[in-house]
């Protein structure tokens, strides 16, 4: 009953219940196909565990359709397609049979999807390349490290016979939003080539709009079919031989000159410069002739092209200056770390590989040390293992085995048995019970595998819903809290084994020798300030532990005391056992 759009919304006005919807102009004899669609879950989770599109097969099925309308027409014109979408692919589920919304875009080589969802919180290039290429290694799934994924090359000698099927590909282009950017794209549509421009309204209107469509920008919208569009077919492709920009202004233009720089040790040098003239006299094209040719280079951005407008009173506008190639090729350009993070790594993939590894690891943090210490028991070694390390210890202050700290750990059998049976129930037992869903009012159990769909009225027969989506949740708690909690432990029992080893206070009451006496006092006090170290250290793991609480208590209306007690407080309570252990040994009395 929350759902507003089904009621109230221009599609529902005019009847369009489908998720999938769609569009087609026609102009100059080529088919301009526009295809929205709604992957978002028919359950509506509450935030945070809404972070990913979850497509269905049906809804694949129909995207495939609509994308698919005008291949079996017996007229020849050419269509460009474009698809839109809220979710970008690296936030986008695969469907229950393992099908993936970047398979259909692939198939139909689309010429842009479009979406949202991160907009501009994570950087302004959320830009992404997409091929089938068969070459590419197999991690593709999981990551992509560039914003292109492969290169176009040049075509050799004008060879145009010998042309390969050129692979299927389409281009990712994340948008920014109104209502916290203010931000607004213009996209053009130019003989089938695609391009855009982006607007910032933070500090008001604009009088003047420029949007350059041909040449295009070989960082973003260069596609690997372009040597062959731009060599190949340029004897009959008359448009490659014009420069073309959209000028839009609030008042009456004078003149718009094309500008070309050639880059050359890291300044812009200009190479030409153009009057353009409006093509249709009233509308907002503008073109100039040029020899393109002139600036075929093998290089992808030693040339860059600008456009200059002039209105009415003098005041000049420019364009943002974007690299292009004549010869269809690309120019590299890398992703910020943040902005890799977002849209190159495949998250739906990634999730249960990075939760497994980081088990893994914990669990073998927590059994790798009792198995070494039962070994140790079966074979005799413990007791041959301390008057080694007293007769390596007599002439000095040596370093202790590393089996003896290894095995400290699950020799404090208390707290090596929470860490292991707070591990297990993290596997085997929902995490904490919370209201999931807005208008259901039975609470859900929230597992590593998703929300447990038992006690969710009128729902499909899937066990568990919000697959990947509670990654958010999982992957924090894992990463951030369990992870350097338990390696905090395991640092102060390795501090107490090198404490009790080297059994200072022993040593130095045995010693008569001043100097030893004075070394050993120096080595407690480095003790002393390990241990604060590390107990200090237990404090930020705390602090983002009741953050991760704060938020789901608020979220999900969970009580910590009854909902969630173990996920809440278990971790806490294992640092201040191995911390009340540890200061057990009397090392504060220095």
């Amino acid at each position: 009953m929350f759902d507003f759009y089904k009621k109230h919304s221009i599609n529902a006005r005019l009847g369009r219940k489908g998720a999938v919807q769609s569009i087609t102009l026609q102009n100059g004899g080529r088919k301009h196909l526009f295809v929205g669609f709604d992957s978002v879950m028919d359950i509506g989770l509450r935030s945070p565990t809404n972070i990913f599109g979850q497509p269905t097969d049906q809804l694949l099925f129909d995207l495939d359709a609509a994308l698919s309308q005008w291949d079996n027409q017996s007229t020849s014109s050419p269509v460009t397609k474009i698809a839109f979408g809220h979710f970008p692919i690296s936030f986008s589920a695969l469907t229950t049979s393992g099908r993936s919304i970047r398979d259909v875009f692939l198939k139909h080589s689309l010429s842009a999807y479009l979406c949202g969802h991160l907009h501009t919180n994570f950087g302004r290039n959320l830009k992404r390349h997409h091929t089938s290429e068969k070459h590419r290694f197999s991690s593709k799934q999981y990551f992509q490290f560039d914003i292109r994924e492969g290169m176009s090359t040049a075509v050799i000698n004008d060879n145009c016979s010998a042309r390969t099927e050129s692979a299927t590909e389409f281009w990712e282009w994340e948008m920014g939003d109104w209502r916290s950017a203010r931000s607004m794209r213009i996209l053009a549509i130019d003989s089938g080539h695609v391009s855009y421009a982006d607007m910032d309204f933070i500090f008001g209107s604009r009088d003047v709009i420029i949007v350059p469509t041909f040449p295009l920008d070989s960082r973003f919208m260069q596609r690997s079919s372009d040597p062959f569009d731009f060599i190949c077919q340029a004897t009959s492709a008359a448009h490659i031989g014009t420069v073309r920009a959209l000028v839009f202004s609030r008042y009456k233009i004078e003149y718009v000159t094309a500008k070309v720089y050639e880059l050359h040790s890291g300044s812009f040098h200009l190479v030409l410069e153009q009057e353009m003239e409006n093509t249709s006299g009233k509308g907002a094209m503008y073109t100039v002739a040029w020899n393109w040719r002139d600036f075929s280079d093998e290089s992808p951005d030693r040339y860059w092209l600008q456009i200059e407008a002039v209105d009415m009173s003098g005041e000049v506008y420019l364009s943002e200056r974007r690299p292009f190639s004549v010869n269809g090729l690309t120019a590299k350009f890398s992703w910020t770390w943040k902005e890799f993070t977002v849209m190159g790594c495949q998250w739906n993939q990634l999730y249960f590989p990075i939760m497994w590894t980081t088990l893994a690891f914990l669990f073998s943090l927590v059994l790798v040390p009792r198995t070494s210490l039962t070994f140790y028991e079966n074979q005799f070694m413990l007791k041959l293992l301390k008057p080694k390390m007293t007769r390596r210890s007599s002439g000095g202050f040596s370093a202790v085995n590393f089996e003896f700290f290894g095995v400290e750990l699950s020799k404090m059998y208390i707290i090596w048995s929470g860490m292991l049976l707070y591990l297990l129930y993290l596997v085997f037992f929902p995490w904490f019970t919370g209201y999931a869903v807005m208008e259901d009012h039975n609470k859900m159990y929230l597992h590593y595998k998703g929300w447990s769909t038992k006690y969710l009225a009128n729902t499909s027969s899937m066990p568990y819903i919000g697959l990947p989506d509670v990654m958010v949740i999982v992957l924090p708690h894992l990463l951030f809290v369990v992870l350097p909690a338990f390696l905090i432990i395991a640092a102060i029992a390795a501090e107490r084994a090198l404490y009790l080893g080297h059994n200072i206070y022993q040593r130095a009451k045995k010693d008569g020798d001043h100097y030893k006496e004075t070394c050993y006092t120096e080595y407690l006090c480095i003790f002393y300030w390990i241990r604060k170290i590390l107990i200090l250290l237990c404090l930020p793991i705390v602090w983002k532990h009741w953050k991760h609480c704060r938020s789901i208590m608020r979220a999900y209306e969970v009580n910590p005391f009854i909902d969630a007690p173990i996920y809440c407080f278990g971790v806490p309570a294992l640092l201040w056992l191995a911390i009340y252990r540890s200061s057990s040994l009397g090392v504060y009395h220095i």
